[in-house]
């Protein structure tokens, strides 16, 4: 018989990958710390160890792909060289110390980038019906496909008909797909604030909930038993029963004449009459934070299933506000990593914003790149060429940011170097020295090396912070596991953070849920 881990047996596992992780990047975290186009002005080739750039240097790009990055039978692997002991131990360690990202139900269709469902019609998928399919792009009629019956399950087992969709955008045609509800969705913006309690949630929804209620009266009655809150980035789209919401409502209404205990009040779990789910599709940065802590703290959370991304939104000590993340509130009482109190404790377990960035990259897109030798890999080294002669004519710029030049890869670096120099401001026509030019020119593999070793580090970092999102739960005493659930080469962040109160074995539904897909 199959025998299943006890709590405290997953929480100890978790905390011995955590701990290991923090150990390789410890050594090595300057590699995903370091920005590649500070390759030249950073000399950056010469912080790696000699011996790896002995048998590293001008390695072409395909043989990097299968001999770095590519997680395949080791056996398989035919070396142009020797390899330090050193870099063939990271390569075992990172591939070992990463969450897997290849779906269970890939076998053969796993070689090829796009899922068994869109090889008849690259932009149709077979396996849902066309009202779903409707102005979708293929990658998000996957991740719906996928994530819908994941949501279904779980809203199965846990006897949930309600699911709260959160950070859905504003245009809700890909979330309505998701939601296995007969009745369509109804649609209300609203704004969820990270650092606002559980509480403060339930009550929004509640009232955006009976706003929705009373103004569309009579435009449309089948949509008065769901709705849906939608937002942007920092918002939530919300698909859940009036019912419910006014119940949840009353409950908050009556708490609010009762002394809360603590910084967060406790609700008994009866006075909440229909509990419901949480989705979410790619929340950015401290939604998917705020997600998981709503399921801790919230008793009317039943389970939630949550595909993170932007990590590098997140918000932390080191960096409470990321760039591009605009917040009201400067008093950040909780971060959005470290999440566990463990972690937060773990020597080493601080993670740069840069390290965090180069998480959410496509890997298996740039080892597509590499196996095809394309010209697009130049565009690193252009761009940490472009660094230098910025810096050389204003030395206080660093770093700044440069509008796409369209197939940059195409153009001469004159060329390049004259749309970027116009770009930051500076002289278009500022001289070149040839000689540098050339040597950086010559460099090129070695710009493609640095960053390879970056994206073979960058798993570590995801897992990293989604080890620390378990263990946040684990803590708590919640079921909790991390699965691939999309085609990694069709959609980068593929990985599913799943927990459930009140099922036997959560670890039992997934593997029958990959079970069911890998049978078609």
């Amino acid at each position: 018989m199959k025998r299943h881990r006890t709590s405290q047996e997953s929480l100890e596992r978790d905390k011995r990958h955590a701990a290991s992780i923090t150990r390789v990047l410890s050594i090595y975290g300057y590699i995903t710390d370091s920005y590649i186009i500070e390759f030249f002005t950073d000399h950056l080739w010469e912080s790696l160890p000699e011996s790896w750039r002995v048998v590293l240097s001008d390695l072409p790009a395909p043989q990097l792909a299968d001999q770095l990055l590519c997680n395949g039978n080791s056996a398989e692997v035919r070396y142009s060289s020797v390899w330090p002991l050193s870099l063939l131990a990271l390569k075992v360690t990172a591939h070992s110390l990463a969450f897997q990202r290849t779906p269970r139900y890939e076998k053969i269709s796993g070689l090829q980038k796009r899922p068994a469902e869109f090889q008849h019609n690259h932009s149709q998928s077979s396996r849902l019906d066309p009202l779903f399919r409707k102005h979708v792009k293929p990658k998000k009629q996957h991740e719906i496909r996928q994530l819908g019956k994941l949501v279904k399950k779980l809203c199965d087992s846990t006897s949930c008909a309600d699911v709260v969709d959160v950070g859905s955008g504003q245009n809700g045609g890909t979330e309505a797909t998701s939601i296995p509800f007969p009745k369509p969705p109804r649609h209300v913006l609203a704004c969820v604030d990270p650092q606002a309690p559980w509480e403060d949630f339930v009550r929004q929804v509640a009232s955006n909930a009976e706003e929705t209620s009373l103004q569309s009266a009579g435009e449309n009655k089948m949509a008065d038993d769901t709705w849906r809150t939608l937002t942007n980035a920092s918002t939530s789209h919300v698909t859940t029963s009036t019912e419910e919401v006014m119940n949840l409502k009353t409950t908050r209404e009556n708490e609010a004449a009762e002394p809360s205990a603590g910084s967060c009040h406790v609700v008994s779990e009866s006075r909440v009459d229909r509990r419901f789910l949480l989705t979410g599709l790619h929340a950015c940065g401290d939604l998917s934070v705020a997600m998981l802590r709503h399921f801790a703290r919230c008793p009317g959370v039943a389970g939630i299933t949550s595909v993170a991304c932007c990590y590098m939104k997140l918000t932390t000590l080191e960096v409470p506000q990321p760039p591009g993340v605009l917040s009201a509130d400067s008093d950040i009482r909780e971060f959005g990593y470290p999440m566990s109190s463990w972690v937060s404790r773990l020597s080493g377990h601080k993670l740069s914003y840069k390290s965090r960035e180069v998480a959410c990259h496509a890997i298996e897109d740039y080892i597509a790149r590499l196996k095809g030798d394309s010209d697009i890999l130049r565009t690193h080294c252009y761009r940490a060429m472009l660094e230098t002669v910025i810096r050389k004519v204003d030395p206080t710029m660093r770093r700044p940011g440069v509008q796409t030049i369209k197939k940059a890869h195409r153009l001469p670096f004159t060329e390049y170097a004259m749309l970027g120099l116009e770009r930051v401001g500076l002289d278009p026509n500022t001289p070149l020295d040839e000689t540098s030019v050339e040597h950086m020119l010559s460099q090129q593999q070695n710009v493609v090396v640095f960053f390879s070793l970056a994206l073979l580090l960058a798993p570590l970092v995801e897992t990293l912070i989604l080890l620390d999102r378990m263990i946040f739960l684990r803590e708590r005493g919640f079921q909790c596991e991390v699965i691939p659930l999309f085609k990694p080469q069709f959609s980068a962040r593929n990985l599913v953070l799943v927990a459930a109160k009140d099922i036997s074995d959560l670890g039992d539904l997934l593997e029958e849920t990959t079970a069911s897909e890998s049978a078609m």
